[in-house]
């Protein structure tokens, strides 16, 4: 597309083109600040980020002896390790936009500013040197009819102190010359207003026409650069990202892969090589008659022998365990030539089983 020019179209609006590009500038200033926030949104967004992964680590003390011995565990190790690295891509971030724009931002809106002001400056002095001349070309022209006038008037006076016959000859020579003086001033006047007419019309032809319009284009230059840094900053803006996006993506592949490595049936292997106790099931327990009318046999006693020796459940306590009394009588009973005590000290005994 053909750029119009500033100084053909723009001749008459400097002071405009002043406001604009103080406008541009500012723009540009706040979109470094723009910039700014968004580091800091990435810095605070890693830290928050680290924070977590730190958080949720496990100590030192029980990561082997807990989480480690896990697959889920390991994973969810693996997890915080590749979230932990997805933080620092956003301080990567940070970083370059710091330094490749703000930073570029900050020393190019320093080199704007000192540039805008060289070309105002020359526009000013240029606008200036017209302003000036101008008012030489009316002091010049306002004399030139001031003159003028009094050139009549002289030229009016003479004529009638000629035509006057009471006028001695002495006086209307005197207003001669007078008419002649002003006559010549008047002439004189004119030269130089003629003059600096001339001078004046060349210089606004060269101030229109060459001066003021280049320097209109290094103004237009100036501020076309000055979008065009802003489209390159943009374009930045999103390769800085685009750039982590691939160190990120393997961040997420390894959280990826840490949830493909659980393996439930492993971890409910290993569930039970921590826990088993090696004990087995009890068998069923058998019906136990305390009737007044039982008879203790040998068969009987053999079986409470053998069933007393049957393994406990893994969750009671391994205390002296209580028999019935039944079975205590009949062993008493049938361990008659064992016993040599005599029945009173047997009923002693008696009591105490009973008691006990």
């Amino acid at each position: 597309m053909e750029t119009m020019s500033w100084g053909a179209e723009l001749w008459d609006q400097f002071d405009s083109l002043e406001k604009h590009t103080q406008w541009g500038i500012e723009f540009l200033e706040r979109y470094t600040k723009f910039i700014k926030e968004r580091c800091e949104i990435e810095v605070n967004y890693a830290k928050q980020i680290r924070n977590l992964s730190k958080k949720y680590q496990p100590k030192k003390s029980l990561r082997e002896e807990e989480e480690s011995k896990y697959t889920s565990g390991r994973a969810f190790l693996a997890t915080l390790n590749e979230l932990n690295d997805y933080a620092g891509q956003h301080e990567v971030i940070a970083e370059n936009l710091t330094a490749q724009i703000v930073s570029e931002l900050g020393r190019y809106i320093q080199d704007l500013k000192s540039e805008r002001k060289s070309h105002f400056h020359d526009g000013r002095k240029a606008q200036q040197h017209m302003e000036n001349s101008w008012k030489q070309l009316e002091s010049t022209k306002r004399r030139f009819e001031r003159d003028c006038r009094e050139a009549d008037r002289a030229q009016q006076h003479f004529e009638k102190m000629d035509a006057d016959i009471n006028v001695t000859k002495a006086d209307v020579e005197k207003a001669r010359l007078q008419a002649q003086m002003r006559s010549q001033i008047a002439e004189d006047s004119k030269s130089e207003y003629s003059s600096c007419l001339e001078n004046f019309n060349q210089e606004q032809n060269q101030h229109y026409h060459t001066l003021l319009p280049h320097i209109f284009q290094r103004i237009q230059e100036m501020e076309e650069h000055r979008v065009e840094q802003v489209g390159a900053c943009m374009r930045t803006f999103a390769e800085v990202e685009r750039q982590v996006l691939p160190i990120v993506g393997k961040c997420l592949d390894g959280m990826g892969r840490a949830a493909e490595s659980i393996q439930p049936k492993v971890d409910s292997q290993h569930v039970v090589e921590c826990y088993k106790s090696g004990f087995e099931p009890p068998g069923d327990v058998e019906f136990e008659d305390y009737g007044l009318k039982r008879t203790a046999s040998e068969s009987n006693l053999s079986h409470t022998r053998s069933r007393s020796k049957s393994k406990l459940w893994p969750f009671i306590k391994r205390n002296r365990q209580r028999e019935p009394l039944s079975h205590r009588l009949s062993e008493l009973i049938s361990s008659k030539p064992r016993m040599h005590c005599s029945s009173k000290p047997r009923m002693h005994c008696l009591r105490n089983l009973k008691r006990g």
